[in-house]
């Protein structure tokens, strides 16, 4: 099943009119990234990467991982929706959909980020 488009209803006369919606930015980019074929996803974001706990004394920031290890993290509720949870599912659909790997990081960090150095890196089952 795809997700996303351009939101539309039927009207009284039966004809399509456009209704105002919020379209979400990352699974759009996703969406669009594994229809052209790419095989890097960037997702930009005010901070560097992604961290467990975010916020708390417990805080880690993720490095490199597995979409296996990624979607495990989800389950267990480390990306609320209003914070990081977007990002990673369109991380997620991304992978699923024949991208080999994502980067999430801020533009700051993002040429350290294409090199490997900086971000936190998902890739695909391996």
């Amino acid at each position: 099943m795809r997700r996303g488009g351009i939101p539309i209803k039927k009207n009284a006369d039966d004809a399509y009119v456009g209704v105002e919606a919020v379209i979400d930015k990352d699974l759009t980019s996703s969406v669009l990234a594994s229809d052209i074929g790419a095989a890097l996803l960037v997702i930009l974001t005010a901070v560097p990467q992604v961290y467990l706990n975010y916020g708390t004394r417990e805080q880690r920031a993720l490095g490199a991982v597995t979409i296996d290890e990624i979607e495990a993290l989800a389950a267990q509720g480390h990306f609320p929706p209003g914070s990081m949870g977007p990002k990673i599912e369109a991380v997620i659909h991304f992978l699923k959909h024949g991208g080999r790997r994502a980067l999430i990081t801020n533009p700051e960090s993002l040429p350290q980020g294409i090199e490997g150095r900086a971000g936190t890196h998902v890739v695909g089952r391996i």
